[in-house]
């Protein structure tokens, strides 16, 4: 049951992600909507450190199964790329609009990262002998 609430709450963040970009030319609404899911991920990755000591599995890479692995660079690559997109939003605030080019690719690339790693997690939290 927890890991389907952690399953439908990544789905939404996703959903999120998409409905911000929509709204990506309304820059007051796409920025509530994209910094509400990323704090979001944030929190749902602090829930799933603390129900299942997610960060002590996932330094034992030589034990993980290789999807999980996968799932773990993913998952780590987005909130990288989080950071990214938060300061060269923060610099088109600002009037830099010569980063709009690097803020849309950045963040088609973060999309991107997140949908893997929403799809990578149906593995991840599988059993090891239904891998």
């Amino acid at each position: 049951m927890e890991t389907m609430a952690m399953q439908i709450q990544s789905l939404a963040i996703v959903v999120l992600m998409l409905v911000g970009i929509y709204f990506r030319r309304q820059r007051k609404r796409h920025i509530k909507i994209m910094s509400f899911a990323m704090i979001w991920d944030v929190i749902l990755i602090l829930q799933i450190e603390l129900s299942r000591s997610a960060i002590l599995k996932a330094s034992e890479a030589v034990k993980n199964t290789m999807l999980l692995n996968i799932h773990v660079s993913f998952a780590v690559s987005t909130v990288i790329f989080y950071a990214f997109m938060v300061y060269t939003g923060r610099k088109l605030l600002n009037g830099d609009n010569s980063i709009r080019p690097r803020h849309k690719m950045l963040g088609w690339t973060t999309l991107f990262l997140r949908i893997l790693t929403f799809i990578t997690s149906f593995w991840a939290v599988a059993p090891k002998e239904t891998l």
